[in-house]
């Protein structure tokens, strides 16, 4: 018997997708992803109470700030990672209230090869908020390498719970 081409084409189904079983994650590999989590956590939360607050009171003074001759930096010490910079420093302010006393860190990105030359500014409405011309003159890029760095963690985070709790539901 002849099947009209119609009716061939109705017999045949679309083929059914081949599903492998998930890879399961043992207790010891989601321990694992808790503990890359939990690290990666930290470096976030690390970067908003280091880094941010600088970053924001630059923000602030960016306009205004003016060299003051009678500021020092106490401490200061910059390192790099192939092009990340972080610089750590400790700034003093002489003011009629008393001394401001103020921790900045900066991170920020760049090639350089020798060291930095810093000089303390400050706001003179403001002078709490004492910082420096290095951190004033790379505020883009800070800004833009907190923004990178933050949204790379925050997404690593997301991505390892998200991969965590997929996998706990396709095996359970």
């Amino acid at each position: 018997m002849r099947t009209s081409p119609k009716t061939a084409e109705a017999s045949v189904q679309p083929a059914e997708p081949l599903r492998l079983p998930p890879h399961q994650i043992g207790w010891m590999g989601a321990f694992w992803i808790l503990f890359g989590v939990t690290l990666f956590a930290g470096m976030l939360a690390a970067s908003a109470l280091y880094t941010a607050p600088a970053l924001i009171s630059d923000w602030q003074v960016r306009g205004t700030a003016q060299p003051v001759p009678a500021a020092r930096m106490r401490e200061g010490k910059c390192s790099a990672k192939i092009v990340i910079h972080i610089c750590d420093a400790t700034l003093s302010l002489r003011t009629p209230g008393g001394t401001v006393e103020r921790r900045v860190n900066y991170v920020f990105t760049g090639l350089q090869a020798g060291d930095y030359k810093v000089g303390v500014m400050a706001d003179p409405a403001r002078p709490d908020l004492v910082t420096t011309d290095l951190g004033l003159d790379r505020l883009w890029n800070r800004t833009i390498t907190l923004v990178v760095i933050a949204g790379a963690l925050a997404a690593a985070i997301y991505g390892a719970l998200l991969s965590l709790i997929r996998n706990r539901r396709a095996t359970g």
